[in-house]
């Protein structure tokens, strides 16, 4: 079984050494075969050399590379790397931190545990659960959390207590159904995943995590994402 680990990059310099680092650790702790998929989209600050640098360390068997010409997005990121994984199961995450590999081997034994009848699909972590939670967040990065999840949870009731979270386990004929479906940009295309999942008769199971805010770099969240967000919920709601 390989898994593949898809980490999109834009000015991820400093923290995509300490990643790859966690990952390596949880991956071979755990007897695990592994490759990390990092999908650059230009960044001025030098990550694509970090990466190549990496790459050159641990053999291209580990670490694959794909540089993309200009900021493209997130959701299109995830679509490109996973053509070039080639893992059975595929593992998106952030590659500032937020998101600890730890959680990784919990993830994996919900969807393996032999005690589930029926197939799981996807596993994907929470905040929003006993034993999950956030760390370094103000005030007004907490409430627009709670808010889109409030507001996804009431019009389109998914059934999932995190629908913006991007830290989650695919089986892989899973993930490639789905992500050829979804239309939504920017955090929104992290819901519409759950979304249509539910539709499809996906069996999503959930995995506590805690969430810790960047220590290097800026997030990526603004003004432009929420809106983008906002737009993503409406369309679902009208055409879901």
């Amino acid at each position: 079984m390989l898994y593949s680990v898809i980490l999109p990059t834009y000015n991820e310099r400093e923290n995509l050494p300490l990643i790859f680092y966690l990952l390596n650790e949880t991956f071979e702790t755990h007897k695990l075969n592994y490759e990390v998929v990092v999908v650059d989209d230009s960044s001025p600050d030098g990550t694509l050399e970090v990466a190549r640098a990496l790459q050159k360390s641990y053999g291209s068997s580990k670490v694959r590379i794909l540089s993309r010409e200009g900021k493209l997005g997130l959701g299109t990121a995830y679509i490109a790397g996973l053509k070039l994984a080639k893992g059975d199961r595929i593992i998106l995450m952030d590659a500032d931190l937020s998101h600890h590999p730890k959680f990784i081997p919990q993830m994996i034994a919900l969807m393996d545990d032999p005690t589930t009848k029926e197939k799981v699909h996807i596993v994907t972590g929470t905040r929003y659960k006993p034993g999950g939670g956030v760390a370094g967040w103000d005030w007004y990065r907490k409430l627009t959390s709670v808010t889109a999840n409030f507001l996804a949870d009431f019009l389109l009731n998914p059934g999932v207590s995190d629908l913006t979270g991007s830290f989650r386990l695919y089986d892989r004929a899973s993930v490639e159904k789905i992500l050829s479906q979804v239309q939504s940009k920017g955090y929104a295309f992290q819901m519409e995943i759950v979304v249509r999942a539910r539709k499809e008769n996906m069996i999503i199971k959930e995995v506590p995590i805690s969430f810790v805010d960047r220590i290097y770099g800026q997030s990526k969240l603004g003004p432009k994402e929420i809106i983008l967000y906002l737009k993503g919920l409406t369309n679902l709601f009208f055409t879901m």
